[in-house]
């Protein structure tokens, strides 16, 4: 059906009032051959297309950031695994004290670089100082901040307090005689109500609790010891009694039937778990007031974590699988997430992203959604202990997630320990859409990749940027809403130019190794791959008629490809163009004029070449007369179309160059080739990247500077008569769009509206009215619609 039958379908069937544009729009993507007839089976699989990438777009990425991982080995372990790695803040910067099976304990900064070790202390009972050292196996430890401690539990049935108040360690305090080995521990304390007691809590290895609340906070941990001995401060739990003024202690027995091996507390309520079938895991008040909730899971659980706000549950066991649970339902999980190949030593939940880190004994890190239960990201750690065909051995708390709020200059990140060895893993900050640009706030914390260029379609009204991780965007921009999303374009290697077709339904990308493919920006198929002319950069892209496309750059020659007719993956490139030799230096940018007849390339030495389309050799040399000793490179190229393809106008200035900043105007085929020039930044130093110019009359000219600035010109009667061409052409407006270099500037003229579109080299485009007054950033929360003047600036 045509165009006309086709809106009159949308209209039967979605509302007569729906806009001509949308409808306009919608036609031209499905009519992906250009024909001006769609048929039935092109718009059901458009419609599917459609909504298969809607569904993915919705999965937002991994918080892991795409950095390898921090690997570091603890040789002073001696081979022996890490138990528990504890974050310490006070006092500042940040700390780690790492506490290895055998008892070493050890003091790293922030970039794992260690500041102090210390051996626990041994019997006191032997005869001969020397010989007393650690002889048992530690279990778990846990940071108590307001007192600038670190509790680390034995199998010696005891409890050994270490001071970390400074970069000494010292073990000040020894709590001996339980009468089961204490296997978890967990600290609590309200910094906002001083007058509630700070808490410690124990889990054994006979599924007993116990409590202690230290009633005098301001004080030390216990009433003092007369002894002048020297040493720690050794108390006997069951002389705890003669502590009663310091310390409040209770008991709650066989609360599992097996070990206990993680256990919390939040609002009262102690939360436990272990790989008991029976009791795998249990919530009960610390009053004892409520019947607790217990959790039953085959194999039981080997991890937990618990997010109050969420009233989510995370466990995992022997089974190999992740479950989710909600707070008050213990009869069936919300979600089974099954994918890992071994037991599941740890969870973690990452609650400002909504995801789940999980974390298996094959040392396999996998990333889930709490909302969709995807899983986004597996990792396998390659850690130097692994051995093939052997489970590397670890402690029994494996994960560390340290996430907001966090300490000056220290960025979200997880810590994984499997044997002595350590890893840290970069994580985001906040959510992560499915490769969007962000706002400038967001960019730096969620570690965005540079965005190296980007156009706009007039046709689809979409706009496309390209991505230094090979990704490419396409965006619809009368909303905002992304499209389309290609990962991976060129492999692992930056996209450095792009161009359209002449039918503005295909996307011409090149990259930093030579390679020139060719997009459907339907549905994002790659539909050729153009032969590369060598292995280096290709800088410049532009389409003739008839689809034929230019490819220049670090060869110093233009490659031609024939796209129109093209079905073979592979296309051949055309070198009949006299290109050879005619630049002494890398090409930087190429633009072309079907009006004049006529190409223009430019290099890094500042020579501008014109060539002639049909003679496909050179025409004119242009150069820009510089004071400078070294030849500055041309950033960028612009035809006045309008200008072009006015027979009175076509013999003035018709080119712009950007050089250092200074902006020239050239006519290519008039007796005088410079009509012009001027320095455009309104600092020395900078750069004009990008320039643009609006459809079609040609009367302003948009630039965009390496400081983030863009200026907007009237230059409707600048370069017009040689005798008048000096001084700047008046600045109508100028406003700081980004605060990095920007990469492009376009005018869009949409429904007879001019709006401006800007991208930066810092991985953020935005939208804004010819004002400067900003529509918004691709990539926000909240969309926009520019039929509305309530969300266009106007």
């Amino acid at each position: 059906m045509k165009f006309e039958e086709f809106q009159e379908v949308l209209r039967s069937v979605i509302g007569p009032d729906i806009e001509d544009m949308w409808v306009e729009r919608f036609f031209n993507e499905v009519d992906i051959s250009c024909s001006g007839q769609i048929k039935w089976q092109q718009l059901c699989s458009y419609l599917l297309l459609e909504y298969t990438e809607r569904q993915r777009a919705s999965i937002p990425i991994a918080a892991l950031l795409d950095t390898p991982p921090q690997i570091t080995h603890c040789l002073d372990n001696k081979r022996e695994p890490t138990v528990r790695l504890v974050a310490v803040s006070f006092p500042p910067p940040l700390r780690y004290v790492s506490v290895s099976k055998g008892g070493q304990i050890t003091v790293w900064n922030s970039s794992l670089h260690i500041l102090k070790t210390f051996r626990l202390a041994g019997d006191p009972a032997e005869e001969v100082a020397s010989t007393r050292r650690f002889r048992g196996w530690t279990t778990d430890a846990v940071y108590m901040e307001n007192f600038h401690r670190v509790a680390v539990a034995t199998d010696c049935r005891d409890l050994h307090f270490l001071n970390v108040s400074s970069t000494n360690v010292l073990e000040d305090l020894h709590l001996f005689g339980f009468s089961s080995i204490p296997t978890a521990l967990c600290y609590w304390h309200d910094a906002q109500r001083r007058e509630e007691p700070p808490l410690l809590l124990l889990g054994d290895e006979k599924g007993g609790v116990h409590l202690m609340w230290f009633l005098n906070r301001s004080k030390d941990l216990f009433k003092n010891s007369s002894s002048k001995d020297k040493g720690p401060q050794r108390i006997f739990l069951p002389d705890l009694g003669e502590h009663s003024s310091d310390v409040s202690y209770r008991h709650f027995p066989d609360v599992h039937q097996n070990p206990i091996n993680r256990i919390m507390f939040q609002s009262n309520v102690i939360m436990t778990s272990s790989e008991s079938d029976a009791t795998s895991v249990v919530f009960m008040n610390v009053s004892m007031e409520q019947k607790p909730y217990i959790w039953k899971v085959e194999q039981g659980a080997k991890c937990f974590d618990y997010s109050a706000s969420l009233q989510l549950m995370v466990t995992g066991g022997g089974d190999r699988t992740v479950r989710l649970w909600t707070r008050y339902v213990t009869s069936s999980p919300v979600a089974t997430l099954p994918g890992h190949g071994a037991t599941v030593l740890d969870v973690a939940i990452y609650q400002a992203v909504g995801q789940i880190f999980s974390y298996s004994r094959d040392a396999e890190l996998k990333v889930w959604d709490i909302s969709t239960h995807h899983c986004l990201k597996s990792l396998r750690l390659h850690f130097p202990c692994l051995q093939p065909g052997r489970i590397p051995e670890h402690g029994n708390f494996p994960l560390l997630l340290l996430c907001p709020p966090l300490p000056e200059e220290t960025q979200p990140h997880l810590v994984v320990a499997c044997k002595d060895y350590l890893a840290v893993l970069g994580l985001s900050e906040t959510r992560r859409g499915s490769g969007g640009w962000l706002t400038d706030g967001e960019k730096a914390q969620m570690g965005v990749k540079s965005l190296s260029c980007a156009l706009y379609n007039p046709t689809l009204r979409e706009v496309a940027a390209g991505h230094a991780d090979s990704s490419v965007s396409l965006w619809d921009v009368a909303t905002g809403r992304r499209r389309l999303h290609i990962f991976n374009a060129h492999g692992e290697v930056e996209i450095t130019c792009m161009t359209l077709d002449s039918s503005h339904r295909r996307l011409i990308t090149g990259a930093r190794n030579g390679t020139v493919k060719v997009w459907s920006l339907l549905n994002g198929l790659n539909l050729h791959q153009l032969e590369p002319v060598s292995d280096s950069e290709v800088s410049g892209l532009a389409c003739l008629r008839g689809s034929k496309v230019l490819a220049v750059g670090w060869s110093q020659r233009i490659a031609q490809y024939d796209v129109t007719h093209a079905k073979d993956l592979k296309v051949k490139a055309d070198m009949s163009w006299k290109s050879r030799g005619v630049h002494r230096s890398d090409m930087s940018a190429v633009r072309s004029c079907s009006a004049l007849g006529v190409v223009a390339t430019a290099s890094y030495d500042g020579e501008i070449v014109i060539w002639r389309l049909d003679a496909q050799g050179p025409l004119v040399h242009l150069r820009r007369d510089t004071v400078e000793q070294e030849a500055q490179p041309v950033d960028s190229l612009l035809f006045l179309q309008h200008r072009a393809e006015n027979k009175q106008l076509r013999t003035r200035g018709v080119l712009v160059s950007s050089q250092a900043g200074w902006l020239s105007f050239w006519s290519v085929t008039g007796e005088n080739h410079s009509y012009g020039q001027f320095y455009a930044p309104e600092r020395s130093g900078q750069r004009v990247r990008c320039l643009s110019s609006d459809p079609p009359g040609n009367t302003l000219l948009v630039s965009g500077s390496t400081s983030g600035w863009v200026q907007i010109w009237d230059i409707s009667c600048y370069a017009l008569d040689i005798r008048e061409a000096c001084g700047r052409p008046p600045v109508l407006q100028s406003w700081k769009a980004h605060d990095g270099p920007l990469a492009c500037v376009e005018v869009l003229d949409v429904s007879e509206k001019l709006f401006v579109f800007t991208a930066s080299v810092d991985g953020s485009a935005g939208l804004w009215t010819k004002n400067g007054i900003r529509v918004g950033v691709f990539g926000q929360q909240v969309m926009w619609s520019l039929s509305d003047p309530t969300t266009n600036g106007r």
